[in-house]
């Protein structure tokens, strides 16, 4: 649940806890036949209702019903007999019901926008993080200052497989490359679908050394479930201490990766790509 969200249900709990008694109060000091200060329990019902549900307005009617009971008894200006008059029960009524339906509209609000929140952080395919939830952690956790490492994950031939076989078949790969990277990470890792073949990945791993052993069981697992990957990494602080940077040094690990996978494929010597080369990538990047 969102901190702004908690924050306005305690808001609201706490301002019908300290309603309560001061309408009771008012009442027993203020009531007169006919005046109808008894119609103020509706704001602290509704507040518990909103914060909390259709069952807790409820019971924050009942609570409201014999609050307002207590004050017919106790206030001198009211006659005790009003108790037992179809007014009291009309009250009870009325508050309960008003409890209910208020509870049940901020239930279904609440699960629609919880539906909603998902919606627009999640990617409509794996359902992983998308590229914009990402970006929003990546930054977080570089504002942290505190060591981390960013991995990015391209898959192979996803293109020649939608040529070759359809659609259908690449978003397979897709679903089921993503189930095997959830799988793989641990917990607290969070990994995302960042483009249209590209995964990216935040992990905990502690340095550079570790952050490359993540990379190759990740490449071994996937080879062993016949699927292949490039992968780029960075690792905050050494590579940059902001999401740009290090979103700049994996992707430039990741083209390198990339390119001389195409070398060795068609059978060419292979080297460091060259000054051009990352020239090219920079620009692609938005350098």
């Amino acid at each position: 649940m969102p901190a702004a969200v908690s924050r306005h249900r305690v808001f609201l709990l706490a301002t019908s806890a300290a309603l309560y008694p001061a309408i009771l109060g008012t009442f027993l000091l203020a009531e007169r036949p006919g005046l109808g200060i008894g119609h103020f329990y509706y704001f602290p019902v509704a507040m518990v209702a909103l914060a909390s549900g259709p069952v807790w307005g409820i019971l924050a009617g009942i609570a409201a019903t014999g609050c307002y009971t207590l004050g017919i008894v106790i206030n001198p200006h009211l006659p005790a007999s009003d108790v037992l008059t179809a007014s009291t029960s009309i009250r009870f009524v009325t508050f309960t019901t008003i409890g209910a339906l208020v509870g049940w509209y901020a239930h279904n609000n609440r699960q629609l926008s919880d539906r909603l929140r998902v919606a627009e952080e999640r990617d409509f395919l794996t359902g992983l993080l998308n590229t914009r939830a990402f970006d929003a952690a990546l930054s977080a956790r570089a504002e942290l200052g505190k060591p981390f490492g960013l991995i990015l994950a391209d898959m192979d031939s996803l293109k020649e497989v939608n040529d070759r076989e359809g659609h259908a078949v690449g978003n397979d790969l897709l679903r089921r490359a993503a189930d095997l990277l959830s799988r793989k990470l641990d917990y607290g890792d969070q990994v995302a679908r960042v483009g249209g073949d590209e995964f990216g990945i935040i992990t905990s791993a502690p340095g550079t050394d570790a952050v490359r052993a993540l990379c190759g069981r990740l490449t071994a697992m996937l080879h062993e479930q016949g699927l292949s990957m490039s992968f780029g990494w960075a690792v905050c602080p050494r590579d940059g201490d902001s999401a740009l940077l290090l979103y700049r040094a994996a992707d430039e690990r990741l083209y390198a990766q990339k390119l001389i996978r195409s070398r060795l494929s068609e059978g060419e010597v292979v080297g460091l790509p060259s000054q051009a080369e990352r020239l090219m990538l920079r620009a692609r990047r938005g350098a």
